[in-house]
Protein backbone atom coordinates (compact mmCIF):
# COMPACT_ATOMS: atom_id res chain seq x y z
CA UNK A 1 0.00 0.00 0.00
CA UNK A 2 2.53 2.16 0.94
CA UNK A 3 4.40 1.78 -2.40
CA UNK A 4 0.99 2.83 -4.58
CA UNK A 5 0.99 5.95 -2.27
CA UNK A 6 4.16 6.40 -2.81
CA UNK A 7 4.16 5.88 -6.64
CA UNK A 8 0.57 8.18 -7.24
CA UNK A 9 2.53 11.03 -4.85
CA UNK A 10 5.63 10.83 -7.77
CA UNK A 11 3.07 10.64 -10.80
CA UNK A 12 0.90 13.72 -8.95
CA UNK A 13 4.27 15.49 -8.90
CA UNK A 14 5.14 15.38 -12.47
CA UNK A 15 1.86 17.20 -13.37
CA UNK A 16 1.65 20.95 -14.04
CA UNK A 17 -0.93 23.57 -12.55
CA UNK A 18 -3.02 22.19 -15.17
CA UNK A 19 -2.87 18.90 -14.25
CA UNK A 20 -3.13 17.23 -17.74
CA UNK A 21 0.57 17.98 -18.88
CA UNK A 22 3.41 15.99 -17.16
CA UNK A 23 6.91 18.43 -17.08
CA UNK A 24 10.04 16.98 -17.71
CA UNK A 25 11.93 17.55 -14.07
CA UNK A 26 13.72 20.86 -13.99
CA UNK A 27 13.07 21.36 -17.79
CA UNK A 28 11.02 24.16 -19.43
CA UNK A 29 9.33 21.94 -21.77
CA UNK A 30 6.31 19.70 -20.94
CA UNK A 31 5.63 16.16 -21.76
CA UNK A 32 3.56 17.06 -24.82
CA UNK A 33 5.98 19.27 -26.32
CA UNK A 34 8.80 16.60 -25.66
CA UNK A 35 5.92 14.00 -27.34
CA UNK A 36 5.51 16.44 -30.77
CA UNK A 37 9.32 16.98 -31.15
CA UNK A 38 9.45 13.65 -31.73
CA UNK A 39 7.24 13.30 -34.51
CA UNK A 40 8.38 16.68 -35.84
CA UNK A 41 12.16 15.66 -34.98
CA UNK A 42 11.24 12.08 -37.30
CA UNK A 43 9.87 13.88 -40.35
CA UNK A 44 12.26 17.05 -40.59
CA UNK A 45 15.56 16.25 -38.70
CA UNK A 46 16.56 12.71 -38.23
CA UNK A 47 17.74 12.12 -41.78
CA UNK A 48 20.62 14.66 -40.90
CA UNK A 49 20.86 15.15 -37.14
CA UNK A 50 20.52 11.06 -36.62
CA UNK A 51 18.67 9.10 -33.98
CA UNK A 52 20.02 10.21 -31.37
CA UNK A 53 20.68 14.07 -32.39
CA UNK A 54 24.54 12.79 -32.87
CA UNK A 55 24.42 14.73 -35.92
CA UNK A 56 27.91 14.40 -37.70
CA UNK A 57 31.53 13.44 -35.34
CA UNK A 58 33.34 15.98 -37.97
CA UNK A 59 31.13 18.93 -37.49
CA UNK A 60 33.98 21.69 -37.41
CA UNK A 61 35.22 20.56 -40.42
CA UNK A 62 33.93 21.94 -43.92
CA UNK A 63 33.05 18.95 -46.69
CA UNK A 64 34.17 19.29 -49.89
CA UNK A 65 31.58 21.49 -51.03
CA UNK A 66 32.76 23.88 -48.57
CA UNK A 67 29.61 23.63 -46.42
CA UNK A 68 29.49 22.44 -42.73
CA UNK A 69 27.72 19.13 -41.84
CA UNK A 70 24.81 18.67 -39.07
CA UNK A 71 26.18 19.34 -35.55
CA UNK A 72 25.06 17.36 -32.88
CA UNK A 73 22.22 18.61 -30.98
CA UNK A 74 22.66 16.21 -28.29
CA UNK A 75 24.67 18.44 -25.90
CA UNK A 76 28.01 17.80 -27.34
CA UNK A 77 28.48 20.57 -29.72
CA UNK A 78 27.66 23.96 -29.47
CA UNK A 79 23.74 24.27 -29.45
CA UNK A 80 24.07 24.26 -26.19
CA UNK A 81 25.70 27.63 -26.25
CA UNK A 82 22.72 28.83 -27.84
CA UNK A 83 19.64 30.11 -25.92
CA UNK A 84 16.47 29.13 -26.63
CA UNK A 85 15.69 32.11 -29.02
CA UNK A 86 18.56 31.52 -30.76
CA UNK A 87 18.09 28.00 -31.44
CA UNK A 88 14.59 28.93 -32.64
CA UNK A 89 15.83 31.36 -35.21
CA UNK A 90 17.98 28.82 -36.49
CA UNK A 91 15.10 26.00 -37.03
CA UNK A 92 13.33 28.63 -38.57
CA UNK A 93 16.35 30.36 -40.79
CA UNK A 94 17.64 26.90 -41.63
CA UNK A 95 21.80 26.72 -41.67
CA UNK A 96 22.91 28.28 -45.04
CA UNK A 97 23.74 31.59 -43.53
CA UNK A 98 26.04 30.10 -41.18
CA UNK A 99 27.59 27.67 -43.81
CA UNK A 100 25.57 24.66 -43.50
CA UNK A 101 22.96 23.23 -45.76
CA UNK A 102 19.86 22.83 -43.39
CA UNK A 103 17.11 23.97 -44.52
CA UNK A 104 14.43 27.05 -43.04
CA UNK A 105 11.73 25.49 -41.36
CA UNK A 106 9.51 28.98 -40.90
CA UNK A 107 7.19 28.26 -43.62
CA UNK A 108 6.96 24.38 -42.29
CA UNK A 109 6.78 24.82 -38.95
CA UNK A 110 4.67 27.00 -35.68
CA UNK A 111 6.20 28.55 -33.38
CA UNK A 112 4.79 26.14 -31.20
CA UNK A 113 5.89 22.77 -33.16
CA UNK A 114 10.05 24.43 -33.12
CA UNK A 115 9.80 25.04 -29.71
CA UNK A 116 8.49 21.12 -29.23
CA UNK A 117 11.86 20.10 -31.82
CA UNK A 118 13.89 22.37 -29.62
CA UNK A 119 12.37 20.42 -26.30
CA UNK A 120 12.87 17.45 -28.19
CA UNK A 121 17.07 17.67 -28.60
CA UNK A 122 17.14 18.97 -25.47
CA UNK A 123 15.94 15.89 -24.02
CA UNK A 124 19.06 14.06 -25.43
CA UNK A 125 20.72 17.04 -22.94
CA UNK A 126 22.69 15.91 -19.51
CA UNK A 127 20.93 17.49 -16.26
CA UNK A 128 24.36 19.15 -15.87
CA UNK A 129 24.90 20.66 -19.82
CA UNK A 130 20.71 21.60 -19.66
CA UNK A 131 22.58 22.98 -16.14
CA UNK A 132 24.90 25.07 -17.57
CA UNK A 133 22.67 26.01 -20.51
CA UNK A 134 20.45 27.66 -18.52
CA UNK A 135 22.73 29.19 -16.19
CA UNK A 136 23.69 31.20 -19.18
CA UNK A 137 20.46 32.51 -19.72
CA UNK A 138 19.49 30.13 -22.43
CA UNK A 139 15.58 30.19 -21.46
CA UNK A 140 15.15 33.76 -23.06
CA UNK A 141 11.78 33.71 -25.04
Amino acid sequence: MKNIILLSLLLLSACDTNGDKLEIKGRWYTQSQLQLGEKIYQQHCIGCHKAQAQGTREWKKTLSNGHYPPPPLNGSAHAWHHSLRSLSRSVKNGGVPLGGTMPAFKQTLSNQEILAVIAYFQSFWSDKIYQNWKERGGIDM
